[in-house]
């Protein structure tokens, strides 16, 4: 018997929300640390700054992930309901139609029809759905579960550097802040490639690089102007 097979496609959808929040999380928060940081602001502002951008970045990412999601979801209901007043009235062109989409992909004609004829029988909506607009079970849009891993994935992220500037006050507290979010965007990208079965090293390159750039412009800034803002 040959072994089970463990797709990962499954995944996208939770996993992309995930691994944004956390990775925007990460890099946000201590971007903001450290550009407030090399504002020469107090202990107590910069750990202030931290907690809420972490607040802030959590609740902007749902709800941003709720209303893009949403409006995909609200997209495919739409479909759907013009697909099945499509399928009542003109059911006819519309067997034709699934017909030619399974001839396109290499089935013969009269084999086509036999697979159209029982699926739209055993379910004419799924299976125009699925093979017509490209819609199904595993990759509808779910607002809820988007916004929810996004948010969560934020502030777990921003706890990093906002715990790393906790434990470590003064000149050193910008670099410990970078070290730890580097290593922890690299770690990021590797699990992410992981479970996405995907290379892990170009995708842990990729984050770090473009973290750990983010974070240094926005130090630069902090220092240029000399101000917490």
């Amino acid at each position: 018997m040959p072994a089970k097979e463990h797709h990962r496609i499954f995944r996208s959808n939770w996993l992309r929300a995930a691994v944004l929040g956390a990775n925007d999380g990460i890099v946000s928060t201590a971007s903001l640390i450290t550009g407030v940081a090399a504002a020469q602001a107090s202990h107590g502002a910069i750990l202030t700054s931290g907690l809420a951008g972490l607040v802030a970045g959590a609740l902007s990412m749902a709800a941003g992930e709720y209303v893009s999601v949403r409006t995909q979801a609200d997209t495919e209901a739409a479909d759907l309901r013009l697909e099945q007043r499509s399928l009542k009235r003109n059911s006819v062109e519309e067997l034709a139609e699934l017909i030619d989409i399974y001839v396109a992909r290499g089935l013969t004609r009269d084999l086509a029809e036999q697979v159209a004829r029982q699926l739209t029988s055993h379910d004419a909506l799924d299976a125009h759905a699925r093979d017509e607009l490209g819609i199904s079970i595993h990759n509808r849009a779910r607002p809820v579960q988007a916004a929810v891993a996004s948010a969560a994935s934020f502030a777990a992220g921003a706890m990093v550097p906002l715990a790393v500037a906790a434990v470590s006050p003064g000149p050193h507290l910008i670099g410990w802040v970078i070290g730890a979010s580097v290593l922890c965007l690299a770690s990021l990208g590797a699990m992410a490639a992981k479970a996405g079965g995907a290379p892990r090293l170009p995708a842990a390159l990729r984050v770090t690089v473009l973290g750990a750039a983010a974070m240094a412009v926005t130090a630069g800034v902090g220092a240029l102007f000399g101000v917490a803002v």
